[in-house]
């Protein structure tokens, strides 16, 4: 067994996740440059907001080829808890696809996501976001006296 084969792989991986991240950066700037969400009261750190989108969109591209395919959102759906039948995910991909490939590009899902116009993944997640700002108290509650009672 050739070990350096096996070190390949990783850096082949490696080098195909920066290669996508660049590109995804080069949208994110286009994006920015277009002046279309210059709104600042709408989208006060829009760089922020793109880089978080980057991410989420890099985390649901699993096999990085640059769009989120069918199973891709069949797999993101259930780790969201929101399992979806094969009809309706055809309908999500459907509501985003602007370029009819059958898939959802990462140019595709900013549009989806910065857009006005709603559709069921965009609440899907925006949900989830929201879930994810409320974290769940940890450790033994404060000690409380009767004046703190309402």
């Amino acid at each position: 067994m050739d070990t350096k084969k096996n070190h390949q792989g990783g850096k082949a991986y490696g080098a195909l996740k920066s290669s996508q991240e660049d590109k995804l950066d080069e949208i994110n700037k286009s994006f920015i440059n277009t002046g279309d969400y210059d709104d600042e009261e709408e989208w006060p750190d829009l760089e922020g907001t793109l880089n978080a989108y980057k991410k989420q969109f890099m985390e649901f591209d699993e096999d990085n080829s640059g769009d989120i395919d069918i199973m891709e959102l069949k797999r993101m759906m259930e780790k969201l808890g929101q399992a979806k039948t094969h009809l309706e995910l055809k309908k999500m991909i459907a509501e985003v696809d602007t370029t009819n490939s059958g898939t959802i590009t990462y140019d595709e899902f900013l549009h989806m996501m910065l857009g006005k116009k709603s559709s069921i993944l965009k609440k899907i997640l925006m949900f989830e976001a929201l879930m994810k700002e409320k974290e769940i108290p940890k450790g033994i509650p404060p000690k409380r006296d009767l004046s703190s009672l309402p």
